[in-house]
């Protein structure tokens, strides 16, 4: 199966990919001239063969274009920041399960100091967003949105239709399957919370946002771990035609 890269454009059947990436291709991964690799510019994806082949540049001749069939689901995922290497996790599966925007969440519950240190780690979540999105053979990557609090991010989208729904340890809350009974929306907004949990004054502001509370079970789940398991059941229960 032929690799997929990301390029920045497609223009008069040619391409060109520079800088870091460039560089893995040509010397990490030994790339030739001749080689064909399948590229995507975030709305189509061809098939490009190498022309030339730099020390920081790739160019390649485009020569047939592929399906790159849209999703059936747009999903945001509100994720609020844990320790990083199980955020990093989360971030590379999410992007696999086929989010399309990401959002952090500076819960009241996250830890102070993981907050202040992220800044420092955006590049490289955009790397892991990239390489994942690379990886899955996606057509776009996702987005990856500024550090926002969680009564900010509940309202933040607009869209009346999509569905939203907040994962909760609470006694009151809904087996997911049970919310998602008989939905057929095109967008969700999922939102998880740090391993504190949210406080009474963040389910507020998430019901008054339309949010519906809803469980994955009785077990304790890590918050990588609740990332899988309910976007897996949102892509099962709202992709189907």
């Amino acid at each position: 199966m032929r690799r997929r890269f990301f390029v920045e454009q497609f223009e008069e059947h040619r391409a060109a990919m520079a800088g870091e990436a460039a560089h893995h291709l040509g010397r990490v991964l030994r790339a030739q001239v001749g080689q064909i690799y399948e590229l995507s510019d975030g709305s189509a994806v061809w098939l490009g063969r190498i022309e030339r082949l730099g020390h920081d540049l790739v160019e390649f001749q485009l020569i047939e274009q592929l399906p790159a069939p849209a999703n059936l689901l747009s999903t945001t995922l509100l994720l609020s920041v844990v320790k990083f290497d199980a955020f990093e996790w989360a971030l590379e599966k999410a992007t696999e399960l086929g989010v399309n925007r990401i959002v952090p969440l500076a819960a009241a519950r996250s830890e102070k100091a993981l907050l202040a240190a992220m800044p420092k780690r955006s590049e490289r979540w955009r790397k892991i967003l990239l390489e994942a999105s690379q990886q899955s053979r996606r057509v776009q990557v996702p987005v990856l949105e500024a550090l926002a609090k969680p009564e900010a991010a509940f309202g933040a989208y607009p869209d009346q239709d999509a569905f939203r729904v907040l994962l909760s340890e609470s006694a009151e809350a809904k087996p997911l399957r049970e919310v998602l009974a008989g939905q057929h929306k095109a967008a969700a907004i999922l939102a998880i919370g740090p391993e504190g949990g949210w406080t009474e004054a963040e389910f507020a502001s998430a019901h008054s946002a339309a949010f519906q509370e809803a469980s994955l079970g009785k077990l304790i789940l890590r918050t990588e771990t609740a990332v899988v398991a309910s976007l897996a059941v949102l892509n099962f229960a709202l992709s189907t035609d």
